[in-house]
């Protein structure tokens, strides 16, 4: 799949330059992948931050010199026009630091385009809704605004969970977003299972987004969002007493939002976790 990944940069029709730098992390850098090649040249290099998604997309972008970084996950795919549409988008829009796009869902025998029909970002849509559409494989952003402006992929959220999440609301907060309302990206999502262990991690890293955002407070709709999913991965790592706690916090905040029953169904053992995941995932939407 990374070669695939690698052809599909390649055939970008962006007449400039494209660098790919390709970050192993916690293994050996394939020589195999190089390529001198003048517009398309690739290079591979060790993780040489925390290790980790968050370190190893840090270590690409501090290894590049170039005016763009864009980021693209090992099993997903640019589809034909991806950077010409979003260089020309930040070209028209100097102001702007980020661009995304819409992406296709690849789930078992199912594909679903997900596009979020909307030009711009603003901080107060992101706490209201994650936005799935605005996955990472899709991110174009200004080098300059990573290294002297909102920063870098934050290597201390727990387990790295919603890293992504957290940078773009970030990113937000600097200026807003542009999307691109096109599907330019393939998303593969894979069938998994979630241990009790992960969706403790998952609890750990939502409830630490909250505080590192007091912005949701303002935004109830934003604030049950998260809560609820607090309230089912609590569910979902067994501890029933909590799930309640926090659904009860969920439905306070909006009566109306699923993740807050989700999570009590799940704590009575009604229905299970993993079940309501894979139901998701063929939707093309995650938790």
């Amino acid at each position: 799949m990374l070669r695939e990944a690698l052809a599909a940069i390649g055939e970008q029709d962006y007449p400039g330059r494209v660098e790919t730098i390709v970050v192993f992390d916690q293994s050996d850098p394939d020589p195999g992948l190089v390529s001198s090649d003048d517009l398309r040249p690739v290079r591979v290099v060790a993780n040489d931050r925390g290790p980790g998604l968050a370190g190893a997309r840090n270590c690409g972008i501090l290894h590049s010199d170039t005016e763009f970084v864009a980021f693209c996950d090992d099993d997903d795919l640019w589809l034909p026009g991806k950077l010409s549409a979003q260089v020309a988008a930040l070209s028209e829009e100097p102001g702007a630091e980020l661009v995304c796009t819409g992406i296709r869902v690849l789930y078992g025998d199912t594909t679903v385009d997900r596009i979020l029909p909307q030009r711009r970002v603003q901080l107060t849509d992101l706490l209201r809704d994650r936005l799935t559409e605005l996955h990472p494989s899709t991110f174009l952003i200004r080098r300059a605004a990573l290294v002297d402006g909102f920063g870098l992929v934050d290597e201390q959220i727990p387990g790295s969970y919603a890293e992504d999440y957290e940078f773009l609301l970030r990113a937000a907060r600097s200026a807003p977003l542009l999307n691109v309302d096109e599907v330019f990206v393939a998303v593969r999502w894979h069938k998994q299972s979630y241990f009790a262990s992960r969706w403790g991690t998952i609890s750990t890293a939502l409830s630490w987004l909250l505080d590192r955002y007091p912005e949701f407070e303002t935004v109830p709709h934003g604030q049950a969002r998260v809560s609820g999913q607090i309230a089912f991965a609590t569910a979902a790592a067994g501890d029933r007493r909590g799930a309640v706690r926090w659904a009860g916090r969920t439905l306070r905040h909006n009566p109306r939002e699923a993740r807050g029953y989700l999570a009590l169904a799940v704590a009575s053992g009604a229905l299970s976790a993993d079940r309501v995941m894979r139901q998701l995932h063929k939707h093309g939407k995650g938790l």
